[in-house]
């Protein structure tokens, strides 16, 4: 059993002894740090709270609502939500903060809080640590009686978030509806079976099929939508004659897609699609983060503008995009940033802006993604000693490769001609990811295992 205390908020799993899994108390504790760090930062005595359908959902929302208003917040809770609906609320109400409870693509037994700040994104590394510094002090002063602070039911905010998305004027509603495309979701039963089919409706497509949208929280396949978790709707998308599939993860910010045969877009080429979509419309920079495809990068130069990798993670993502002024940018995991909307990952404006494209194109899917140029991401891990020196490690790796391009804002890529590596040291256990990226799986894969033999040669020569 596990409990993570992280910068973007505390995660774990369900039961167990405080102090090592999330239990209530350890909720009441870093809701309470939370209190106090939006106390310091903002003017506003709101909070907005959401959740995904996890089965421990309701429980935890009821200890972060209780805690909240006992420190002298007014609650607003969206219930049943989703990460990028709660992220917009918090911008909606003026509130000071926000709390979405959900563990993302972790499998059902898990539940997190996830922690946004008053402009509705992530916290930073440094407020992060505050917050987790003022939850492990537990010095607190709760608010007298006639302080105590609201609760308030807020339903309606998916709607309103659907709402925002038809106004942009890159969403081409008229020319999805006039598509009339056929569609197959699956939400893994949560969240998302509310939002998308919801979203899908309002472009007037007729033909859903839902596998997995009823939001009860027991998730029918692991939840992280990757190829060997979505058997089920490749296959029914392969028996029946559909347009595409849309796959969700439980708090709908990852979108990964299916084409008219069953097999799979891709999740790296979502952001590359919808980036192809809207650079044609608006030129400017594009952001991903350094594990993130090349092809990205390719369609950036065919456009003529600026593309820059930012270190992995949403919030260095939105750092970078705010820093080049991006207008479009995301992650290689199915998370789309368009900061036309807002600036966080939302899989309902990937669908939008996605489906716009598809639907101008006047291609089937499989025609769409032959149009990008094709790569292979292979992804690794290296187990180490206890104890070595990753850091050094890196470095005589860099000392290495240092004809080629270098990046080491986040460990370490090296960009080769047909490919590119990228080395990331773990925090919590005695690994190195090596991520590699080329045109085919084997060379992918090639990449790799010349690098982990390149660092094993290099941990014998140090030994």
């Amino acid at each position: 059993m596990v409990l993570i205390k992280s910068i973007s908020g505390i995660r774990g799993t369900i039961g167990g002894r405080e102090g090592t899994n999330l239990t209530p108390p350890d909720v009441v504790k870093f809701s309470t740090g939370f209190g106090r760090w939006v106390r310091d930062n903002s003017s506003s005595t709101k909070i907005v709270i959401g959740r995904d359908a996890r089965i421990s959902g309701e429980i935890i929302s009821k200890l972060v609502s209780s805690t909240l208003q006992s420190v002298g917040f007014d609650v607003i809770d969206l219930g049943l939500s989703t990460t990028p609906t709660v992220e917009m609320a918090v911008v909606a109400e003026k509130a000071g903060g926000g709390i979405i409870l959900t563990a993302s693509h972790n499998p059902m037994e898990w539940n997190a809080l996830k922690l946004l700040n008053q402009k509705g994104e992530f916290v930073s590394a440094t407020d992060g640590e505050q917050i987790l510094n003022y939850g492990e002090k537990q010095d607190q002063a709760f608010a007298p009686i006639d302080k105590i602070g609201s609760y308030q039911n807020a339903d309606g905010y998916i709607d309103w978030h659907i709402d925002q998305i038809l106004m942009l004027p890159e969403v081409e509603v008229d020319t999805i509806r006039k598509s009339n495309f056929k569609v197959v979701v699956d939400a893994v039963n949560s969240t998302g079976g509310i939002a998308v089919p919801a979203l899908l409706k309002r472009f007037g497509i007729e033909e859903i099929t839902c596998l997995n949208c009823e939001p009860n929280g027991q998730f029918d396949h692991n939840p992280e939508p990757l190829p060997e978790n979505l058997s089920a709707i490749s296959k029914t998308i392969k028996a029946g004659k559909y347009d595409l599939g849309i796959v969700v993860d439980p708090d709908v910010d990852r979108l990964v897609l299916i084409c008219e045969d069953g097999s799979f877009f891709g999740e790296e080429y979502t952001l590359v699609a919808v980036a192809d979509y809207i650079l044609a419309k608006n030129k400017g920079s594009a952001v991903s983060n350094l594990s993130s495809t090349r092809a990205l990068k390719d369609v950036c130069n065919r456009y003529g503008v600026d593309y820059q990798a930012s270190a992995v993670g949403e919030v260095n993502v939105v750092e970078k995009m705010k820093q080049i002024g991006a207008v479009i940018g995301g992650e290689g995991n199915g998370g789309i940033i368009y900061p036309g909307l807002h600036y966080g990952r939302d899989a309902l404006v990937g669908i939008a802006l996605f489906l716009s494209h598809l639907a101008k194109s006047g291609k089937k899917m499989t025609e769409l993604k032959n149009q990008y140029p094709q790569y292979h991401i292979s992804k690794n891990k290296l187990e180490l000693t206890s104890g070595t020196d990753v850091d050094d490690l890196l470095l005589k790796v860099k000392d290495k490769y240092s004809q080629h391009e270098i990046n080491n804002t986040d460990g370490l890529k090296v960009d080769f001609e047909d490919g590119w590596i990228h080395l990331r040291k773990s925090n919590t256990e005695p690994i190195i990811r090596v991520i590699s990226e080329s045109h085919d799986k084997a060379s992918a894969e090639k990449l790799s295992a010349e690098m982990i033999s390149e660092i094993q040669a290099i941990i014998s020569k140090i030994a």
